[in-house]
């Protein structure tokens, strides 16, 4: 059906008006002057070429995220594992501060046991006690901080609780010993309780 000039369009779909500018297309075209598609490339060649890039790709993708997949995982389990450890660590340090009260009265005991001759077998019990309240100490890895008069003093493992002037002694250095600290490996769990000098 082919639209006479200045006829209005009539009212239909998109399609049909689509199809009616062709027709008019048509009637100015000759066969002379019709267009020439020039030929494209066969579609086998590029949807194979495509396809093999495309799963390439997808395989690289895949293997990054496989690679960061296992990354994260080694992180997690490092992590979790240092956290298991503090938290082991944490715990024999928190049971430990409970009990240091204890093995320092089993200490104070045993001084006073010592002063009186009367009663061995009780001095005797004592001394048991206080040994195998050590024995507990050593499996749970828990160690006395050595700290003696003449020690020079660090703030890591000591806490100075009393200063004097004194000649006798170097510059910050330990005169007297008050409480003794322990610790578990590199924490921490009581401070040795110290005078320091000058």
């Amino acid at each position: 059906m082919k639209k006479k000039q200045g006829e209005p369009a009539k009212e239909g779909s998109k399609s049909e008006a689509k199809g009616e500018e062709l027709e008019n297309i048509d009637v100015f075209l000759t066969d002379e002057e019709a267009l020439e598609i020039p030929e494209l490339p066969e579609c086998e060649d590029t949807t194979e070429e495509s396809d093999s890039a495309k799963a390439t790709d997808e395989l690289c993708e895949l293997k990054d995220r496989y690679i960061r997949l296992l990354a994260e995982y080694d992180n997690y389990r490092r992590r979790t594992q240092k956290e298991r450890d503090g938290l082991y660590s944490d715990a024999v340090a928190e049971i430990t501060k409970e009990w240091l009260p204890v093995i320092d009265n089993v200490e104070r005991a045993l001084q006073f046991a010592g002063d009186d001759n009367n009663d061995e077998s009780l001095s005797e019990g004592v001394r048991k006690i206080y040994k195998q309240a050590l024995e507990v100490l050593t499996k749970l890895k828990v160690e006395e901080i050595s700290c003696e008069s003449g020690t020079p003093f660090d703030p890591n493992l000591h806490a100075a609780v009393m200063h004097i002037e004194d000649d006798n002694f170097g510059e910050q250095t330990v005169t007297q010993v008050f409480l003794k600290g322990y610790r578990a490996g590199d924490k921490v769990i009581r401070h040795v309780l110290v005078q320091v000098a000058n």
